[in-house]
């Protein structure tokens, strides 16, 4: 069941987390969140067929084609949590801080099980972006594509 493990995570009666809903927006929502959590990182969401698949990454996401980010790929995320901001209680997974680092828009220039090449239409982040899985079973890179 789509968002299965998301909700299996959260108890709604104690965090304002959004609940589990598949559901599309206009044009597919990008948002990085910076979440500190028992360790500080950054959360990429994009969106395909209705959710937001999710990677935490490590270190702040580069503006440098040169730099590559590692990107752990997480649970699928309702489209309602690229609004989410605010603090996830003690006890909860996930629990601390989340704020929204950069957000919009994106398009898919190439997607393979293994690569997803897309253009980010952010307010911090622009241009061409790249995902490569590199190591099973959750382990991605992410950087910018450089200009051609």
């Amino acid at each position: 069941m789509v968002l299965e493990e998301y909700s299996k995570k959260r108890d709604f009666k104690k965090t304002s987390e959004p609940k589990a809903k598949v559901k599309k927006s206009k044009k597919p929502i990008y948002v990085i969140q910076k979440h500190q959590a028992s360790h500080l990182h950054w959360d990429l969401r994009l969106e395909f067929d209705g959710v937001l698949k999710s990677w935490a990454v490590p270190k702040e996401p580069s503006k440098d084609p040169k730099v590559r980010r590692l990107a752990v790929e997480t649970e699928d995320h309702p489209i309602d949590y690229a609004d989410f901001e605010g603090t996830i209680p003690e006890g909860e997974y996930g629990a601390g801080k989340v704020v929204i680092w950069d957000r919009g828009t994106f398009e898919v220039i190439d997607k393979k099980e293994k690569k997803i090449i897309f253009k980010i239409n952010g307010k911090k982040l622009k241009g061409d972006y790249v995902l490569v899985k590199f190591k099973p079973p959750k382990n991605w890179l992410f950087f910018k594509k450089k200009d051609d």
